[in-house]
């Protein structure tokens, strides 16, 4: 162990001095001569490393994945300059001697690009230069810079967004920290490629530079010094200058092409190669590609054998991508293959599927209700519960989750039932083949028909035949169809219920909203003055009392004056209700209406709050006698009152209406109690009757604005 251990640093040692011995050796080979042996290996060496730069850039998954790459790109750059100025150096001092004087790699690629033309060769060399310098170096180095600014505009949202998830945990202490670290080195990789970006662009002007200086140079001297006739020395310097510029260039090119590689690469699940691959395979984009071919194939003047084979390659591609996407995707119509046995295949097996439910919200049906959601038949249910969602949503304030619907062989076969989670919340019947008649005022007669209460509002109704409807309508009977009154009991159930429907990862939905308009509001209350669980407290209370949250603003400005005080959620709940109560009666009753209130007569008023004094828990308890009168008096004001279309609010002193409240709501429907300090100042009010010894006293006269 002991000596792997003393292998292992010293390879450490020997890695950690590898790059500043390369660092000196570059800086070296532009002052010190350099033999020409070592140059070839030097070059060779170069276009090896440019190679493997552009491979390990196509195959990068991410630009994080290549993070070195701007050093890299320095340095490379660097060691392509020093090669330029040795192989400067031996061509000017030794070129005279022949066009193998600055090593075989300048000399061969020389020869092959000139081709025993030295006009070629310049022309040639300049078209590679000008690929490199105004094409893929200019391009890269724009999209560097763009890339460089919206990262740098976009950290600040990345930091916000990571401490939301941080304070609604989704993410943990350590993932927080991984992700931050994540944005900060992603801004230093597009800072340092921008500037990065401006090296290559360099190398490519130095590398005309270098071939203008060598040409004219090699000449002068050639002439000059050596006595070499004008025609010779430019072919020999001419050769040896376009070999030295190429040999350097060809290298280039291959990083200004990774460069520009890197820097519009996108973050995705497979290499470069497999991601175009991935999405340029298409059949409908290869099948016209092939029918424009075999066109141009068929034009008498066009060479029709390439076109043609063309189009039959495009047409295999087309093929081979139609064949692929029938394999992703099982054929229609067909029997999908289970992926495991089935209960029914196997009975002793039981799945988690079974006893598992994490719906937040599930209408069942008995089976003769499921015409009611089928589509080919017309079923209307589906669209309805939709837009009961939406309505419930907007009244609410938040986003209602959405339903499931199903089938339960256990029900009655015209049952259904609603539930809340795992809970059965509500359950009634309803007969997909008839029409609910609900009797308005003025109805007289008895239908003839299946006899029951209204789900929702719990008034004597009928299902009739469809037949019975004109007799219904002429009796000032309602008549509702089956999928509106399960739709209109399920918007009751939601409306309810929304307090166990508003869940954390909700109200982190409803402050990354409000965040977009008021980041400073949401950052100074969540989580700084009040966590985001505690929050979600405060917000279900106000929804236990019908109160919408969709002002969010005006609960964290009403949360951020009293929330450093211990407080629980519920009388944080209570001191907002005064601001938003208006909101909730401006959906109950039209501004021009006058509000129906209904009050306690003082002794029974007194008679409430000793019950509440003396309870441990601050609730009601309330002689069961005196409960049924109260209940019965305050039902027969309600139904008064519906039948005029009017909504009934109970008004208490402020320190009993949150236990009355609780009480009623347990008891009787669609009850709303106010304290007397929640009365908006701008609606005019009308006191219509006044509960006390079991009997409803109605108030003689309207009252006055408030």
């Amino acid at each position: 162990m002991s000596v792997a251990k003393t292998l292992d640093g010293a390879d450490i040692r020997l890695g950690g001095l590898a790059l500043p011995l390369g660092i000196l050796v570059i800086v070296a080979m532009m002052v010190l001569p350099l033999p020409v042996v070592l140059l070839d290996v030097f070059f060779v060496f170069n276009i090896l490393l440019s190679l493997l730069v552009l491979m390990v850039a196509m195959h990068s998954y991410r630009p994080l994945d290549f993070s070195s790459f701007p050093t890299l790109l320095l340095i490379a750059t660097v060691l392509r300059l020093a090669l330029n100025v040795a192989s400067t150096r031996i061509v000017l001092s030794e070129g005279h001697t022949g066009t193998d004087a600055a090593g075989r790699v300048i000399q061969a690629f020389g020869e092959f690009v000139i081709a025993g033309n030295f006009a070629v060769g310049i022309f040639v060399f300049s078209i590679l230069v000008i690929i490199n310098l105004v094409v893929i170096t200019k391009g890269a180095g724009r999209v560097s810079e763009v890339s460089a600014r919206f990262t740098l505009d976009a950290m600040p949202g990345k930091q916000m967004a990571i401490d939301a998830d941080l304070n609604a945990g989704v993410l943990s202490q350590e993932e927080a920290r991984i992700r931050r670290q994540e944005i900060a080195d992603e801004s230093d990789f597009h800072g340092a490629m921008d500037g990065a970006s401006k090296f290559v662009k360099g190398d490519a002007v130095a590398g005309i530079l270098i071939l203008v200086v060598n040409i004219l140079g090699g000449i002068v001297i050639g002439v000059g010094q050596h006595g070499m006739a004008a025609g010779q020395a430019a072919e020999t310097y001419v050769l040896l200058s376009i070999g030295d510029g190429l040999v350097a260039q060809i290298p280039s090119l291959l990083l200004s092409i990774a460069t520009a590689i890197i820097v519009t690469r996108v973050s995705a699940s497979a290499d470069m190669a497999g991601h175009i691959a991935e999405q340029i395979s298409l059949s409908r984009a290869w099948v016209p590609v092939a029918g424009v071919m075999a066109i141009l194939g068929l034009v008498p003047a066009m060479p029709n054998a390439i076109f043609l084979t063309a189009a039959g390659a495009a047409a295999a591609a087309a093929w081979a991508a139609t064949r692929r996407d029938a394999a992703a995707a099982p054929a229609e119509g067909a029997p999908d293959e289970p992926a495991a046995p089935t209960p029914e295949a196997q009975p002793g097996v039981i799945t988690a599927e079974e006893v598992t439910d994490y719906s937040q919200v599930s209408v069942q049906l008995g089976y003769q209700l499921i015409s009611l959601i089928d589509e080919t038949s017309g079923g209307p249910l589906v669209a309805r519960i939709t837009s009961i969602r939406r309505e419930v949503s907007q009244a609410m304030g938040f986003v209602v989750p959405g339903v499931r619907v199903r089938d339960d062989l256990d029900l009655a076969a015209n049952a259904y039932r609603i539930r809340i989670g795992q809970t059965i919340v509500a359950e009634d019947v309803a007969y997909p083949d008839r029409k609910l008649a609900i009797p308005g005022g003025l109805s007289e007669r008895t239908l003839k028909g299946v006899a029951v209460k209204d789900p929702s509002f719990g008034i004597d109704a009928v299902w009739i035949e469809p037949h019975q409807v004109p007799e219904a309508e002429a009796d000032d009977h309602m008549v509702v169809d089956p999928d509106s009154v399960i739709a209109t009991h399920l918007s009751q159930v939601l409306t309810k219920h929304a307090a166990d429907l508003l869940g954390t990862d909700d109200v982190q939905v409803l402050l990354d909203r409000l965040r977009q308009t008021s980041p400073t509001l949401v950052d100074a209350v969540v989580p700084r003055i009040l966590p985001l669980h505690r929050l979600t407290a405060v917000l279900r209370a106000l929804l236990a009392d019908r109160i919408p949250v969709g002002d969010l603003r005006r609960i964290l400005e009403g949360l951020a004056e009293f929330a450093n005080e211990e407080m629980a959620p519920r009388a944080m709940a209570d001191r907002l209700r005064p601001a938003l109560v208006p909101l909730l009666i401006q959906q109950l009753v039209p501004m021009q209406e006058t509000m129906a209130l209904v009050t306690l007569e003082p002794e029974l008023e007194q008679l409430l709050a000793r019950s509440r004094a003396q309870s441990a828990d601050g609730s009601l308890v309330v002689e069961p006698a005196l409960a049924e009168r109260l209940l019965t008096a305050l039902g027969s004001l309600t139904d008064e009152l519906a039948g005029q279309g009017r909504q009934a609010f109970v008004v208490v002193a402020p320190e009993l209406r949150g236990a009355l409240a609780a009480f009623l709501r347990a008891h009787a429907r669609d009850t709303i109690v106010l304290g007397v300090n929640e009365l908006p100042d701008t609606r005019r009010i009308e006191v219509v009757g006044t509960l006390g010894d079991g009997r409803p006293s109605i108030a003689a006269e309207e009252g006055t604005p408030t």
